[in-house]
C-alpha cells in the first residue's frame, strides 16, 4: 500500500489559522506565497542563501525556502505582513523607512524579520562571532556596526544597501526590544551626523 505524499495542515500565521492541503515536500515560502497570497516572503535564491523569505517561527528568524510546511503546523509564524500593529509600523520598519534601510526593497521584508530576531537574540545575550566576551555573566556586548553586520549577515542586500540598514538596526535597537532595553554603540555615521548638527 503506498504511502500518502500530502496531508491537510494548519498553520497559525500572523494570529490567524489557514488550513490547507500541502504536499510533503511543499516549503513554508510556497505555502505562503503561492497558496496562502502572502507574497510580502520574497524568493530570492530558494536555496537559504540570500536571507530574502526570513520569516519568525516561534519568534526566531528561519528562511523560508528551507522550512517545510508541514513541520511549522503547530508553530507561530510571523511574516512581514504580521509584524506592524494595525497601521503603526513596528519599530523596526519604522528604522528603515526613516533611514533609507532599502533601495528596491526586494530583500527589505527578509531584512526587517531577521533584524527583528536578532535583536532579540542579542538582548537575551546570545553571542555572535565577533563578540568579544562570550561568557554568559558579560551580558548582552554592545551592539556596535561589526556585531550587526555579522549578525544579519544571512541577508544579502543586492542593491548595496547595507550602510542604512545597519544605522536603522541600531536606532530599533535602541529604542529597546520586546523582552528589554539593548545596549546600542551608534554606527560612526550616524554619531557624526548628530554632532554635526549639535
Amino acid at each position: 500500500m503506498a504511502l500518502s505524499t500530502s496531508s491537510v495542515i494548519t498553520l497559525k500565521i500572523n494570529g490567524e489559522k489557514y488550513t490547507l492541503p500541502v504536499d510533503h515536500r511543499t516549503t513554508l515560502l510556497d505555502a505562503l506565497r503561492e497558496r496562502l497570497d502572502l507574497t510580502g516572503t520574497k524568493k530570492g535564491c530558494d536555496q537559504g542563501q540570500c536571507g530574502a523569505c526570513t520569516v519568525l517561527l516561534d519568534g526566531r528568524r528561519t528562511v523560508a525556502c528551507l522550512q517545510l510546511a508541514v513541520a511549522a503546523e503547530g508553530r507561530e509564524i510571523t511574516t512581514i505582513e504580521g509584524v506592524a500593529d494595525g497601521e503603526q509600523l513596528h519599530r523596526v520598519q519604522q528604522a528603515f523607512l526613516d533611514l533609507d534601510g532599502y533601495q528596491c526593497g526586494y530583500c527589505t521584508p527578509g531584512q526587517i524579520c531577521s533584524a527583528i530576531g536578532m535583536i532579540q537574540e542579542h538582548a537575551a545575550g546570545w553571542p555572535s562571532a565577533v563578540t568579544d566576551d562570550v561568557r554568559p555573566e558579560a551580558g548582552p556586548p554592545p551592539l556596535s556596526a561589526d556585531e550587526i553586520r555579522e549578525r544579519m549577515s544571512g541577508n544579502l542586500c543586492r542593491c548595496g544597501a547595507y550602510v542604512s540598514i545597519v544605522e536603522a538596526v541600531a536606532r530599533a535597537a535602541e529604542a529597546g526590544t520586546d523582552t528589554g532595553t539593548a545596549t546600542v554603540a551608534r554606527t560612526s555615521s550616524e554619531a557624526e551626523a548628530k554632532e554635526a548638527v549639535a
